[in-house]
């Protein structure tokens, strides 16, 4: 039994499949889109709009200017380079320094427990903090409040999601010597393989990168040498890139043609999660590069009511398991049922108690509940495994 497509027809017309993706279609929309600057940019630089923001500090305040900022920022992410940098984000960089010592305690804290589970680097390679915005609020909020009263970070949220939105956080400490990441899409559908990808129609694909908006803030000086993001401008535009980003000839371009931009503390940059990036290598030999990456969501991607997911699911599973025995329900039925029944998605999820250990995402309640109906697992283990994995789910309660 599939667990993730079966039921889903994937060769519907006009859905985007790895196998139809052109190079020469995505190379001929990089080179069509010539760079022009914004009105409020200071500058561009490798063909991504520079802003300055002690220059924008009278715009943010102003009713009039402020909105036309916010409609360029958003034009930018969508239709112009993809990504855009603040320069001089936090003008005075003290709560930056005092976050990094809060930061630097609390991976310090956490090495003690053993090696961290990261994305795309090998547990223990880098040093990680998930959860960082809950832990910097609760280990110091006078230092989480100097922090995040900083305007110019809720004004690119609001530019992108509207006035309404959820920030998250995690801390990346990369060492001198680390290896890049490989070109990739960022969350939502480019925490899917491929195959996953495939299953869901255009307007998804299109849907998904207005969910979330990325970005980071420099707590270091960052070099080119030391690896600052790999950027590849107006790759965002390319529709079918949620599935081409994993193609071998894709990543082979994007290692040809990236940018890097070199950051100063207190800088930040902000991109659509459908650019191509990816972290790059850190070539010095004393450089730790340091970076607050914040993972800024919509707030409407919710259901309506609350619903105990865990307790139907083990209502459901000795009645749909005794079904699946005797043959009276079709696999697609199944599929069905729990779709209607368990938590499709992996997220949100506690990812200190539940990391992405063999891949992009923990296994969602759904997946495990196709797992043991496959494996024919017992009603009572179930159960267990179902407790088990709620519980990795839920939120820290206290730092480490």
């Amino acid at each position: 039994m599939d667990h993730h497509v079966e039921g889903h027809r994937v060769d519907q017309p006009n859905w985007y499949r790895q196998g139809d993706c052109r190079l020469e279609d995505f190379i001929a929309l990089l080179e069509t889109n010539e760079a022009h600057k914004p009105r409020y940019a200071a500058d561009i630089v490798q063909r991504i709009p520079v802003y300055e923001c002690r220059d924008l500090q009278r715009v943010l305040i102003s009713p009039g200017e402020r909105p036309r900022l916010l409609a360029e920022w958003a034009n930018v992410l969508q239709d112009g380079a993809g990504v855009f940098v603040l320069k001089h984000a936090f003008t005075n960089t003290q709560c930056v320094d005092d976050a990094t010592v809060v930061f630097e305690s609390i991976i310090e804290a956490e090495k003690r427990l053993g090696a961290r589970a990261d994305h795309f680097a090998k547990a223990g390679a880098n040093d990680r903090i998930w959860n960082a915005q809950e832990k910097l609020c609760l280990s110091a909020p006078a230092t989480f409040i100097e922090y995040f009263s900083n305007p110019m970070l809720s004004a690119a949220a609001e530019a992108w999601l509207g006035p309404f939105f959820q920030v998250t956080s995690q801390v990346n400490a990369v060492r001198p010597g680390a290896e890049a990441q490989q070109a990739h899409r960022d969350y939502h559908l480019g925490f899917q393989s491929a195959e996953v990808a495939a299953s869901f129609p255009p307007h998804v694909h299109r849907m998904s990168a207005f969910l979330t908006l990325q970005g980071a803030v420099a707590h270091s000086d960052m070099p080119v040498e030391s690896g600052p993001t790999k950027l590849l401008p107006y790759s965002q535009q390319y529709a079918e890139g949620y599935v081409a980003w994993q193609r071998e000839d894709f990543r082979t371009y994007f290692e040809a043609h990236f940018v890097q931009l070199p950051l100063e503390k207190g800088d930040a940059v902000f991109f659509s999660p459908a650019l191509f990036h990816a972290a790059g290598a850190n070539r010095t030999g004393h450089v730790q590069r340091i970076a607050n990456l914040l993972q800024i969501s919509s707030v409407y991607g919710r259901a309506m009511e609350v619903v105990d997911r865990t307790r139907m699911s083990e209502t459901v599973y000795p009645v749909l398991r005794s079904r699946l025995q005797a043959g009276r329900i079709t696999d697609c039925e199944v599929q069905s049922v729990i779709a209607s029944c368990a938590e499709a998605y992996a997220f949100p999820t506690n990812l200190d108690r539940d990391p992405p250990v063999e891949g992009m995402a923990p296994e969602s309640q759904g997946q495990l509940m196709f797992r043991a109906l496959r494996e024919d697992w017992t009603p009572v283990d179930f159960s267990s495994a179902l407790k088990a994995h709620a519980c990795r789910r839920r939120t820290c309660q206290a730092v480490p």
